[in-house]
């Protein structure tokens, strides 16, 4: 790989700038792509955004960037998009900067010409460098984006970037996107940070993100995976009609399983909700996001059902001799665990006259009956 430094003025970089949303961003007389497929949507927070303006104003010296050299001879961003937009959005007006000799909020066209002509002849450093697409993208995860550590997803993305990359993040990597709109309450994390795709990806795959990606790479279009992640979202709503304080305990859960198990069956929605009033009411369910999938499939694993404190062991263990419950050996303390004497499945509770100890043998064999 060839890198080359070169010293390019914001009035270069800045113009011919474009940002038509799904289609990308351009700058630098339309020859330098701000948004590959590979990087993020712009997540720079206001404060961040104005830092970079700040340094412009006062002349301080900005990190340098790096692009990378198309075959066609036009550019695309490795790293800086976050500062290229910041800049690009200010010149093109999108936003007000508080100068910071006055506090005065001013729009780029509001300054004095000389304030401008400050601006516009700012040298900024970028390293240009030809090379594989591989050496580009193996040199793009090292380098990173300004300090903002990448997500996993981020990261896949730039690994299998395409044409199905690209049209997938038009339904699930944008502020109000599609996916959003309809899912929001089911979704956790941000879909500019890619979550939203994530999470689709994980439901259609069963988890198996990495492999979904590589064999849809250069399909043409996500909509498959956009059909999936409706007809999940329409299921939740019409099998269980959730209101909002139900979607508090619905929000993260990995929906894609019990979709693809019961989305055949008829739920009588009166009775799932009494039993899911009575299971968030119940002390012992320390996981209320898996009040769902426990009613789905009746596997206690999903309600993290709580455990005996060391109190009530200690005070189980005293009282029964250190002699365990089911086989009548002595076992010291630690070679002991807490047990449910009645089941909480049939009603038992996490107190201490409910808990006894059995030795580690007797609770597995136990548990697996």
């Amino acid at each position: 790989m060839q890198i080359k430094l070169h010293k390019i003025t914001v009035r270069e970089l800045t113009a011919g700038y474009q940002d038509n949303n799904e289609n990308g961003v351009r700058a630098y007389g339309g020859r330098l792509d701000v948004r590959p497929p590979y990087q993020r949507e712009f997540v720079y927070k206001e404060k961040q955004r104005d830092a970079v303006i700040d340094t412009l104003t006062q002349g301080f010296p900005l990190n340098v960037m790096y692009w990378a050299v198309r075959d066609d001879g036009t550019f695309e961003i490795i790293d800086g998009q976050q500062r290229t937009i910041s800049i690009c959005q200010y010149v093109n007006g999108d936003f007000a900067f508080t100068v910071e000799h006055d506090s005065l909020p001013r729009y780029f066209h509001n300054l004095q010409p000389d304030e401008q002509e400050q601006i516009l002849k700012y040298e900024l450093q970028v390293y240009i460098c030809s090379g594989t697409d591989s050496e580009k993208l193996k040199w793009f995860k090292t380098i990173n984006i300004a300090g903002e550590e990448l997500t996993d997803q981020e990261l896949r993305n730039a690994v299998y970037a395409g044409s199905w990359v690209s049209d997938a993040k038009r339904y699930f990597s944008k502020n109000g996107c599609p996916a959003a709109r309809i899912g929001s309450d089911y979704l956790t994390g941000s879909a500019i940070r890619q979550d939203y795709l994530e999470t689709a990806i994980s439901w259609i795959s069963a988890g198996n993100i990495e492999g979904y990606m590589a064999n849809h790479q250069h399909d043409a279009s996500a909509a498959p995976l956009w059909q999936f992640f409706q007809a999940v979202i329409t299921w939740i709503e019409t099998s269980f009609r959730p209101n909002r304080e139900r979607k508090k305990i619905m929000k993260g859960v990995d929906w894609g399983m019990p979709y693809k198990q019961f989305k055949d069956e008829v739920f009588d929605c009166q009775k799932i909700d009494e039993e899911v009033n009575r299971l968030i009411l119940d002390d012992d369910v320390s996981k209320k996001t898996g009040i769902y999938p426990y009613i789905l499939t009746r596997k206690e694993k999903y309600l993290s059902i709580r455990a005996c404190t060391d109190a009530q062991k200690l005070a189980a263990y005293e009282r029964q001799g250190g002699i365990c419950a089911e086989c009548g050996e002595h076992f010291e303390l630690s070679q002991m665990e807490a047990d449910h004497i009645t089941p909480w499945h049939e009603g038992g509770k996490t107190i201490s006259e409910n808990c006894q100890m059995l030795c580690r043998e007797c609770n597995r064999r136990k548990s697996g009956r």
